[in-house]
């Protein structure tokens, strides 16, 4: 087994829609942004025999965790407002199921979604590779019917001991204030995202705020995926984070633009965007 560019470490979810399924999950968006900008992956996730991961994931390596079902997600919404629900989930990501080629990776991405991603596993890579971090699946917990809450991410200190990075949004903490800025204190270097509103970069106690683009908005569904690994790639290429944010907007900016992955950019089309988009800002629209 070969050693993939960019390992992607979480669960692939069927997100039920009217009529049926879409396959989603971190895992998912973070894979196609990854293979859209040139890198060969490798995607470790669970799933049973209702995903159809031969065909989403054509052309990339696959390490899948035999469940007797795949972790999935209902949205149910109410007055405007979104009640999420886990319906089922599949089985835990362990140091054990880590290929050891992959284990060199140049970056490892740990995405989980419903506690599945075993925290040890932010130590199972090469000292070279950079790892980075989506942690809304250890901010999430669930009650007997399913319905999602927000958790204390107990294992912060371990991971954020050797993540290089950290992608979040304040959603992810139910907008908790302060168990957000726990968790900025923990990292090396952290990025919010806001949706429209753009995402802020935290590096070494300074904060830098970067616009969205101003584009139409199809669905918003893994745009804080597709920074992220947009994030970590560019950061990886340049060591320069404020680079990697305004390339990780860009990319993040073509995700919204479209039903699900369908819209996700390659990387000719991001240096364009970079160049010559439109930001957009509370006001109105800030233009380059």
């Amino acid at each position: 087994m070969q050693t993939p560019d960019y390992v992607i470490v979480g669960h692939v979810t069927r997100d039920v829609v009217p009529g049926g399924f879409r396959v989603g999950g971190t895992a998912t968006y973070a894979a196609m942004t990854a293979r859209a900008l040139g890198y060969r992956v490798g995607v470790l996730t669970s799933g049973g025999p209702d995903l159809p991961l031969a065909d989403v994931f054509a052309g990339m390596e696959v390490v899948v965790v035999p469940a007797n079902q795949s972790t999935t997600f209902e949205n149910i919404y109410h007055a405007g407002r979104r009640v999420q629900y886990v319906r089922a989930t599949a089985a835990p990501l362990t140091k054990a199921d880590l290929p050891e080629a992959w284990r060199r990776a140049p970056i490892a991405h740990l995405g989980p979604l419903v506690q599945e991603v075993d925290p040890a596993l932010a130590q199972a890579f090469a000292d070279a590779t950079l790892i980075g971090v989506t942690p809304q699946g250890w901010l999430r917990r669930w009650d007997e019917t399913g319905r999602v809450g927000f958790a204390i991410w107990a294992s912060a200190p371990q991971v954020l001991a050797r993540a290089d990075a950290m992608v979040l949004s304040r959603e992810d903490v139910g907008n908790d204030e302060t168990q957000l800025a726990h968790y900025l204190t923990l990292a090396r270097l952290a990025a919010v995202t806001q949706s429209w509103q753009g995402a802020t970069l935290y590096q070494q106690g300074t904060e830098t705020s970067f616009a969205a683009y101003d584009v139409p908005e199809v669905d918003p569904t893994g745009a804080g995926d597709v920074f992220a690994a947009a994030f970590f790639i560019r950061l990886r290429e340049t060591g320069q984070a404020a680079e990697a944010a305004r390339f990780a907007n860009a990319a993040a900016s073509f995700a919204v633009e479209g039903l699900g992955y369908s819209t996700i950019a390659g990387r000719a089309a991001v240096e364009e965007r970079l160049h010559s988009g439109s930001f957009r800002s509370r006001s109105g629209t800030d233009h380059r």
